[in-house]
């Protein structure tokens, strides 16, 4: 149990309760809370007034929904606006009566994790993600340490845009702690479960850490596993974060493997709750093989409840082939991790993810987690007594897939791309001549201004044949 830290008794405000009608703040048309959250640019969408309104007002519906509230959590990146929105965001939170426990650079996965076994009301993490410095996002958790519900982040926009239609409790102000020694208790829950009956002494580990939030723990916790352990970018460097390193850029990792002749690594993005990972010859192993794996390791274990895998739409063929030559069954959902939680919620699975490397194993974790998915797979490779490289050569085949991102600046392009004629014609055609050789994916970013266009394909000349006609439709109709 983790004490509650003594301050003075909250007081009275003096200040008027219509915050958000004297602050100017304007919000943009189209919904403010995405697939992910709030994300965007900082400066633009991302402001310290907008993050003030944010809190203030998920304060309100957060005391709403708690008759006996207790703290928020706040954890951020290394983000060089972090502090700035954690500051606002604090603010309107205290201004709303609410205590506020900062825990400074925490990944994603350790503020749900302290969301939920701190006696939390609920939890904000502010990130972007894998996305550039210049953007940050504010992401909120309930008191359960899931991401909040779609339905609570309705009520707090609707708070921010019509503020009269919200009674305001104003009687108090909360207080502001900062709590970074919580971190710990975070660690210690990653590897202990797994000390018992394993241990990584003997192996070579080289960790991309992003320059972002995992920067301090992933080489501690690999440390106490008794791993040697080579970083790269492990400095908290928001200037840098995610640029040309971490989970969307291996060519740093996979060269430091082959050069300190490393038996794995692992690179994660800038909030930590993703990681793919390479193994001992440079070869990418992404989230797709993370799941194969991990699911014979529980399914063995009787732990797999029928033998499911969640998964989404990215999910290669070639891996759910083999799952189900297996036994097993697998359940597709639109990309996004809120989306597997929820089928796995509905289905009552233990496993699911996504082939980014966002992966959910509900025996240790409620949400996507890659230092725990780092330190599992480890673990797996060691107790298998033989190498990732020969796992991989032992599983499956993936189908050829390409994955190309067009820019599309225009909101309304993006929201209605599924109107455009040119291009539904010419997904209708790729998928007749593919037939079941193949598969078209077309989806708009949820958290980014980008059309995503997928192609699968049993053959290299398919996926690329099509993926180039698909782009240049794209580009043709709905660049402006």
């Amino acid at each position: 149990m983790v004490a509650t830290p003594t301050h003075p008794k909250n007081f009275k405000m003096s200040c008027p309760p219509k915050l958000q009608q004297a602050s100017g703040v304007e919000l943009p048309a189209s919904p403010l809370f995405g697939t992910d959250g709030i994300r965007g640019p900082v400066g633009d969408l991302l402001t310290a007034p907008l993050a003030l309104q944010v809190g203030f007002w998920a304060g309100q519906i957060l005391r709403q929904h708690h008759h006996h509230p207790g703290p928020v959590m706040i954890g951020q990146d290394t983000r060089l606006s972090g502090n700035m929105l954690g500051m606002a965001l604090s603010s309107g939170l205290t201004a709303a009566g609410l205590e506020v426990w900062n825990l400074g650079i925490c990944p994603t996965p350790g503020v749900a994790y302290l969301t939920q076994n701190c006696g939390a009301i609920g939890g904000v993490m502010i990130s972007a993600s894998h996305n550039p410095p210049e953007d940050n996002g504010i992401k909120f958790f309930g008191n359960d340490g899931t991401k909040l519900s779609g339905e609570v982040q309705r009520q707090i926009e609707a708070a921010l845009r019509d503020a009269e239609a919200l009674p305001v409790h104003s009687d108090s102000c909360g207080q502001h702690h900062y709590r970074p020694e919580l971190v710990r208790d975070y660690a210690d829950s990653l590897y202990r479960p797994l000390l018992p009956t394993t241990n990584l002494q003997g192996m070579r580990v080289v960790l991309d850490l992003a320059w972002g939030a995992a920067v301090h723990l992933a080489p501690q916790v690999f440390r106490e596993m008794g791993a040697d352990v080579i970083c790269l970018n492990d400095r908290p460097d928001g200037h840098q974060i995610n640029v040309n390193c971490g989970s969307t850029h291996l060519q740093q990792l996979q060269q430091a493997v082959l050069e300190h002749r490393a038996d794995l690594g692992f690179a994660f993005d800038g909030d930590a709750d993703r990681v793919l990972a390479v193994d001992r010859h440079g070869r990418t192993v992404d989230g797709d093989y993370i799941l194969y794996f991990w699911g014979q390791t529980l399914r063995d274990a009787g732990q797999l409840p029928q033998d499911l895998i969640v998964s989404t739409v990215m999910a290669n063929l070639g891996f759910e082939r083999a799952w189900q030559q297996l036994g097993g069954r697998m359940v597709r959902t639109p990309v996004g991790d809120q989306h597997v939680h929820g089928e796995m919620k509905r289905t009552g699975s233990m496993l699911g993810g996504e082939q980014s490397g966002h992966i959910l194993c509900h025996h240790y974790s409620v949400t996507g987690d890659g230092l725990l998915t780092a330190l599992h797979l480890a673990a797996l490779v060691k107790r298998s007594q033989t190498s990732l490289d020969r796992l991989v050569d032992e599983s499956f085949r993936t189908y050829p897939q390409l994955l190309r991102n067009i820019r599309v600046e225009n909101p309304e392009s993006r929201r209605h791309w599924k109107d455009c004629e040119p291009l539904q014609d010419a997904i209708a055609a790729a998928e007749a001549d593919m037939g079941d050789r193949g598969r078209v994916l077309v989806r708009a970013s949820g958290t980014e201004p980008l059309i995503r266009v997928m192609v699968e394909a049993a053959t290299a000349d398919l996926v690329e044949r099509w993926c180039d006609r698909l782009v240049g439709v794209v580009q043709r109709h709905l660049v402006a």
